[in-house]
């Protein structure tokens, strides 16, 4: 099983940045797909998931309206296209693939991808 993040960088604030999670080794579209980040001394935080082959979204109330989170099942691929950028935004970026399939929990978790916001 692999997630490969990419796609973060630099940005200034009011920017944009896309985020690509490719997925390999599991029946990708069986799965919820979610991106969750962490910035510097603070917790690990949803940020966005998206339903398995259905593709209902969910965000954080920081992001909603900034950040969009979309799946292509065909491609294995999901994406988190970041707009309006702000310096809280800075933050090492997983993403995170779950199921449950009884009676076992599947949880994935890709290295991250850093994304920092600066002027």
């Amino acid at each position: 099983v692999q997630l490969v993040e990419s796609g973060g960088g630099l940005a200034q604030p009011g920017g944009s940045l896309r985020l690509s999670c490719a997925a390999s080794g599991f029946t990708f579209s069986s799965y919820k797909m979610s991106w969750y980040r962490q910035a510097p001394g603070k917790e690990r935080e949803l940020v966005a998931s998206i339903a398995s082959a259905g593709g209902g979204t969910n965000y954080a109330d920081s992001v909603k309206g900034r950040f969009t989170m979309s799946r292509d099942n065909a491609k294995n691929t999901v994406y988190l296209q970041m707009t309006s950028l702000k310096p809280e935004d800075t933050a090492v970026y997983y993403c995170n693939a779950a199921t449950s399939w009884y009676p076992y929990d599947y949880d994935y978790w890709g290295q991250g991808t850093r994304v920092s916001v600066s002027s």
